[in-house]
């Protein structure tokens, strides 16, 4: 956007001199009873030639889209990143496009799902699980973000409202709810290797030399407040066990608690707070180093 001003205004500064060098040329055959700088009437030319330009120009086919008011960095989406691939969602009557790597979130490894049990249950988002929708659990991506899962094995897809947080097991990157798991045929295997990339909602238009293009609001996924999970445990004086363990080594260490319907509660031992993905990152590796191989990331 800054560069297309930058252009605009080079246009402009041009006409100017254009208007000055005509003034300079048509003096000399009309008379001027009036002293008036060439500057002020190259400032009149281009005035008049630049009015008419701006209602017409207002008039063409290649009109921008206001945006909407957004706090979230915009992404002009590009030739570079158009094709089947990048083609839009239309979800609740609003646009969304895959994400390009660079800008979003791309994430490779296994699905799983979940249906009866959890159904009717509360979500970390605070909606109610409902298996026949199309939703997921995911552990730290942001709630409310919009993904489209590729199952690798079949290439079905399907786009799907991160609502929970899960899978909790190491090595499973996405749970899917009932209904989307079986738009992508994964109700049978149970697991299968899938693609996870980010969506991002369109905000606006762009004019441009080969016609209107999206406005892409992102946000940075990779920043947030970030823990790692060492353990779960049925008895709680496990988890404190743990707890007390790491807490020699780690300035912040905490037990969440979980109901878990008529199982009871389970207690969850976490380490430490990060505020990047890559922050938690290393210290998930720290952790796999120290014997914890079962350590996975979450978000808070």
């Amino acid at each position: 956007l800054l560069q297309a001003g930058l252009r605009q205004t080079r246009r402009l500064q041009d006409l100017g001199i254009i208007g000055n060098r005509f003034f300079s040329k048509i003096s000399k055959y009309v008379p001027m009873r009036m002293p008036v700088s060439e500057k002020w009437i190259g400032r009149v030319i281009l005035l008049l030639m630049f009015v008419p330009w701006m209602i017409f120009s207002g008039c063409g086919p290649h009109r921008v889209k206001p945006v909407r008011n957004s706090s979230r960095k915009v992404l002009v989406l590009s030739e570079k990143v158009a094709g089947p691939g990048y083609k839009p969602y239309v979800i609740h009557g609003e646009k969304y496009y895959p994400l390009p790597d660079s800008e979003g979130f791309v994430e490779y490894g296994k699905a799983s799902w979940y249906g009866k049990k959890f159904h009717g249950r509360p979500t970390a988002s605070g909606e109610i699980f409902d298996m026949h929708r199309k939703t997921a659990a995911h552990k730290t991506l942001p709630l409310g973000t919009y993904v489209k899962i590729l199952n690798l094995s079949n290439r079905r897809q399907v786009v799907v409202k991160i609502t929970d947080r899960g899978p909790f097991v190491k090595g499973r990157i996405i749970d899917l709810s009932y209904a989307a798991a079986k738009q992508i045929g994964l109700i049978g295997p149970g697991v299968a290797d899938v693609k996870i990339v980010a969506l991002g909602k369109e905000v606006g238009e762009i004019a441009s030399p080969q016609g209107s293009k999206p406005l892409i609001e992102i946000s940075d996924l990779n920043r947030g407040e970030f823990t790692v999970q060492v353990g779960a445990f049925r008895r709680r004086e496990n988890a404190v066990r743990l707890s007390d363990r790491l807490k020699v080594i780690f300035d912040y260490v905490d037990i969440e608690v979980v109901a878990d319907g008529d199982a009871g509660p389970i207690y969850r031992v976490r380490v430490s707070k990060s505020k990047t993905l890559s922050e938690a990152g290393k210290l998930e590796k720290r952790l796999g180093s120290m014997g914890f191989e079962g350590a996975f990331i979450v978000r808070l």
